[in-house]
């Protein structure tokens, strides 16, 4: 089943996020996503193993280390900016933890990371699909989410 704006909508009616990859560096797409939940003013926890903070526009953000230090799973939809290997090692905790949703950056997922999010989250964007030209991303498409959901 292909990503729709309907997929689009279910992603973003969670009242919590978290973002996978979370980075300081800001030449890094896990950097630029978090920044964007942040300045749309969304509750956002960035995920990085190193722990460390990540400081934006002058505040230091901390961070968790897994998704399994995350609140409340279960209302919190997940941005990923990884490798492959590592989305499906994330997806397979976010199944096991409960989280409904998820977003699958460009370069991201293969097609085993696809087919195992698919079958196992209430809503999945990836691949094919959104505004840009590179499939779906949350720095193209979050904020039509946002404004069909309410929040922008």
């Amino acid at each position: 089943m292909a990503a729709t704006d309907v997929t689009l909508r279910t992603f973003f009616q969670s009242p919590r996020y978290a973002v996978v990859g979370a980075s300081a560096n800001q030449e890094k797409y896990g950097f630029k996503v978090f920044k964007w939940y942040l300045n749309h003013n969304l509750p956002v926890t960035p995920i990085n193993p190193s722990g460390k903070p990540i400081p934006v526009d002058g505040e230091d953000h901390p961070v968790v280390a897994s998704l399994k230090d995350v609140e409340k799973p279960e209302e919190t939809s997940v941005s990923f900016i990884t490798p492959p290997a590592v989305t499906l090692a994330s997806l397979k905790e976010a199944k096991e933890l409960g989280f409904p949703s998820v977003f699958l950056q460009p370069g991201t997922f293969n097609d085993e990371v696809l087919a195992f999010a698919k079958e196992n989250f209430r809503a999945v964007l990836a691949g094919d699909g959104g505004w840009g030209g590179e499939g779906w991303c949350v720095l193209v498409d979050g904020e039509r989410g946002l404004k069909a959901v309410g929040k922008l």
